[in-house]
């Protein structure tokens, strides 16, 4: 990889074509950081932060990691010989996953770029088209649930997947399989629950889900261990594996079935990968890779990842149109048959930047020059 001579930074705010409601709350103002990096020889490369507005999924927020990258990491760049070398650089930084993986995608990025190659195919991906599903936030009632699940099916998703907390479980559910009685379709709590509600969570059963997402707290993975030994659905785990070290304590306490991977919360593809490898290659478990609502940027990431041997469940990366009118690339990601998006041959992640785009979002920036 060529040495990086600069790093600049934009703070954008994506509206979305409609509220996305979780049980920590409903955003309709996305806010990202861009991360651009650039070589010596003029190459660049192009990162995602997906810390949101407030300390909700994760403590990092848009101000936090704008702080972290530039008066901590930008700093150390200047002696970053790749990737994998920043990983050990940073290490140092505790925590701030979503910093250092918006900086670590964007140096992958321009690696593959540098080289000529798609990224997907520079990080050992084995298929040129990727299947995904559709997330489903909590709606306003089971009438309308139904309505958004039926558009998305039209527009060609197989896989669902819907948002739950207490109140908005079994209902919603049993409601979708009546109308739907063969689609893929799991849940996702994102740790609004504790084990008091396990009877509760265990009537899913019934319904034949593909997994339960993250249904305890964000940083547990014993009681997981013990509602998995109580539930026959598989238990899937996001925001308690932020690392390669909580997959191995996932995997010995037996607090899951499959892991999400998100590489905003562990700190970028590097790790992304050693956990794939690890709980897919040598556990023999599956994986999938989740999604943040990210821009075009952010989402070329995902599927370069997404086309990784041990990704067995459809992930959730959805066409660019699924969250935003106007996409800040110039090849917005689209849908394509089979409820699958294409990795793209192009180097590095297969889209640029639509800088005209960009300057009707970025709410401020900044460049920097790496010494």
């Amino acid at each position: 990889m060529p040495r990086v001579r600069s790093l600049e930074l934009y703070e954008v705010w994506m509206p979305l074509k409609s509220e996305f409601r979780t049980s920590f709350g409903s955003t309709r103002l996305r806010p990202a950081i861009l991360v651009r990096v650039e070589g010596e020889g003029g190459e660049h490369g192009w990162g995602e932060v997906v810390a949101g507005e407030g300390p909700w999924y994760s403590y990092e927020t848009v101000w936090t990691a704008w702080h972290v990258i530039v008066d901590f990491i930008a700093p150390m760049l200047g002696s970053v010989e790749g990737p994998s070398d920043f990983r050990e650089r940073t290490a140092r930084i505790r925590g701030h996953n979503m910093a250092k993986a918006g900086v670590e995608m964007a140096l992958w990025d321009l690696e593959a770029r540098s080289s000529g190659r798609p990224l997907w195919e520079m990080i050992g991906g084995v298929r040129s088209r990727v299947s995904v599903g559709v997330s489903v936030g909590i709606q306003g009632s089971v009438e309308s649930l139904l309505r958004v699940v039926s558009r998305y099916l039209e527009e060609g998703y197989r896989r669902i997947k819907i948002k739950i907390e207490p109140g908005w479980d079994v209902e919603p559910v049993k409601s979708l399989r009546r109308e739907f009685p063969d689609i893929p379709l799991q849940v996702d709590a994102n740790a609004a629950y504790t084990l008091l509600d396990a009877p509760r969570l265990a009537e899913l059963d019934k319904y034949s889900l593909l997994m339960i997402e993250q249904p305890f707290s964000h940083d547990d993975l014993v009681e997981h261990a013990d509602f998995r030994r109580m539930a026959r659905t598989p238990i899937c785990l996001d925001e308690s594996i932020k690392s390669l070290g909580d997959a191995v304590a996932a995997l010995r306490l037996g607090s899951a079935d499959i892991i999400n991977i998100k590489p905003g919360r562990v700190g970028g593809i590097g790790e992304a990968l050693s956990i794939h490898d690890f709980w897919s290659m040598k556990a023999h478990k599956p994986v999938w890779i989740g999604g943040m609502l990210e821009t075009g940027v952010g989402r070329g990431h995902l599927v370069a990842l997404a086309t990784l041997p041990g990704v067995a469940y459809p992930s959730d990366i959805s066409a660019s149109s699924r969250y935003y009118s106007e996409d800040i690339v110039d090849k917005p990601w689209e849908l394509g048959p089979d409820s699958t998006i294409e990795a793209r041959r192009d180097p590095g992640i297969g889209v640029e930047v639509d800088e005209a785009k960009l300057r009707k979002y970025v709410k401020k920036s900044r460049k920097i020059t790496i010494k």
